[in-house]
C-alpha cells in the first residue's frame, strides 16, 4: 500500500549513516570494461597470494559502503589468513539513492546489462590482472546485495563455484519497485515448480549449478523469512535435490539444513537464525574472527562470513557445535534482535520520486 512505501521511505531518511567507510584494508580497482552499470570497485590482496588463488565477490547491502561491510564482516581478514582475493563491488548514489543494487531491474539484473555486467567485467579484470582461478568464484551478499548475489549466479552460472544470499530474495521474482515491496513482505510468490525455471531462463547454461548457501533471521521483518524457502527450493530444484533435507542438526544452536547430491556433494544449506533481524549474522566475540557490529551487522555468536567460507571449501574446516535436531524441535537459543530501518529498499524511480516529492510538498523529507 501507499502508506506502508511512505513509512519505509519515512524510516530510510531517519536511518543512520552509511557504515564506516574509514576501511584501509580495500584498494580502489579501476579499469574495468565498459561498466555499463557504471558501479565503483574494490579488492583486497593478501601479501602472500599465490598464482590460482580463489575470488569470493561481496555486495553490501542498502545504505552501505564497500569498506563499512569488509570492517564488520571481516572478509578482508579471512583472505589474509587463507590468501584468497575479495572483490567488492560498490553502488553509487547515481544509480540508486538508497546504495541498494537494483536487483529488481530488468536493465541491470539480466546477462550482458547494467549492474551485473559491470560486476562480470571486474571478475574477469581480476583473473587478467591478479592470477585467480576461474574455478573458483564465489558471491555473496546482504539483503539487495544478497538478492543481486542471486542475480549474479542466476546469470553467470558458468562463472561461479558456489554463492551465498543472507536476508536476500530468489532471483527473478521482482522486476519492479511495486513487485519488490510484494516479495519483501512475502507476498504474492510464484509457485514452487517455477523458481527453478526463472534460472534456467536467465542464460543458455547446460552444465553444472553453482552451490548456495542461504542465511535468514526468523525475525525479519523486512525481507520476510519465506524468501528464504523459495531461494532454496529455486536452487534445490535446479539440482536435482529431494525435497527433503540429507541433513538437519543445530550449528551454534542454530537450525541447519543441507541437501545433497547423488554423490554426496552439499549442493544447497539453509541457516534459520532464531529470534535475529534483518542483517548479517556476526560472531565478534574476542579477536578471533575479526567482526565488528554495525548497523545491518549484527552480534549472533554465529560467523556467517567464516561458515559460508567454509561450505564453499576455501577455509578448512573447524570445531563447530553441530547437534542433530530432535523431532519437532527447530529453535535456536539467540534472543531477539532487530533492527531500526530497513535495508532492502528499492532505489529511486519516477514512482519513488512521485512519492518523495509529494512527502517533501507535505514537509515530511528535506
Amino acid at each position: 500500500r501507499l502508506s506502508d512505501t511512505i513509512a519505509r521511505l519515512n524510516r530510510v531518511g531517519a536511518s543512520s549513516p552509511p557504515a564506516g567507510a574509514t576501511s584501509t584494508r580495500l584498494k580502489a580497482f579501476a579499469g574495468n570494461g565498459s561498466n555499463p552499470g557504471q558501479l565503483a570497485a574494490w579488492v583486497h590482496v593478501p601479501k602472500a597470494l599465490a598464482r590460482g588463488a580463489p575470488l569470493v565477490v561481496v555486495l553490501h547491502g542498502c545504505s552501505q559502503t564497500a569498506a563499512g561491510y569488509d570492517e564488520s564482516s571481516g572478509w578482508s581478514r579471512l583472505a589474509d589468513q587463507h590468501g584468497f582475493v575479495v572483490l567488492f563491488p560498490e553502488q553509487q548514489r547515481g544509480n540508486n539513492s538508497n546504495l541498494c543494487f537494483n536487483w529488481f531491474s530488468g536493465d541491470d539484473a539480466a546477462r550482458d546489462k547494467g549492474e551485473a555486467l559491470s560486476i562480470r567485467h571486474m571478475i574477469a579484470a581480476a583473473h587478467n590482472r591478479l592470477g585467480t582461478d576461474p574455478s573458483r568464484v564465489f558471491v555473496n551478499g546482504l539483503s539487495a546485495g544478497g538478492a543481486m548475489a542471486a542475480v549474479m549466479l542466476a546469470t553467470y552460472p558458468e562463472v561461479f563455484a558456489g554463492g551465498a544470499v543472507i536476508a536476500g530474495l530468489a532471483f527473478g521474482t521482482a522486476r519492479s519497485i511495486p513487485e519488490a515491496f510484494d516479495r519483501m513482505r512475502g507476498h504474492d510468490q510464484r509457485h514452487p515448480a517455477q523458481f527453478s525455471e526463472l534460472v534456467r531462463g536467465a542464460s543458455d547454461h547446460k552444465g553444472e549449478w553453482p552451490t548456495l548457501s542461504v542465511w535468514h533471521g526468523s525475525a525479519d521483518s523486512t525481507v520476510a523469512p519465506s524468501n528464504a524457502s523459495a531461494l532454496v527450493e529455486q536452487w534445490r530444484s535446479l539440482h536435482g535435490a529431494t525435497q527433503k533435507p540429507s541433513e538437519t542438526n543445530t550449528v551454534n544452536g542454530f537450525p541447519h539444513r543441507v541437501w545433497r547430491n547423488s554423490t554426496g556433494r552439499a549442493i544447497v544449506e539453509e541457516y534459520s537464525i532464531s529470534g535475529f533481524g534483518h542483517g548479517t549474522p556476526l560472531d565478534t566475540r574476542g579477536t578471533r574472527h575479526g567482526e565488528r557490529a554495525a548497523p545491518f551487522m549484527l552480534e549472533a555468536g554465529i560467523s556467517s562470513t567464516r561458515l559460508i567460507a567454509r561450505f564453499w571449501g576455501i577455509v578448512p574446516d573447524e570445531v563447530e557445535d553441530s547437534r542433530p535436531i530432535a523431532p519437532a524441535v527447530v529453535n535456536g537459543n539467540a534472543t531477539q534482535r532487530t533492527t531500526a530501518a530497513s535495508a532492502a529498499l528499492p532505489g529511486r524511480s519516477a514512482l519513488q520520486k512521485t512519492i518523495e516529492d509529494a512527502l517533501r510538498s507535505a514537509g515530511l523529507m528535506k
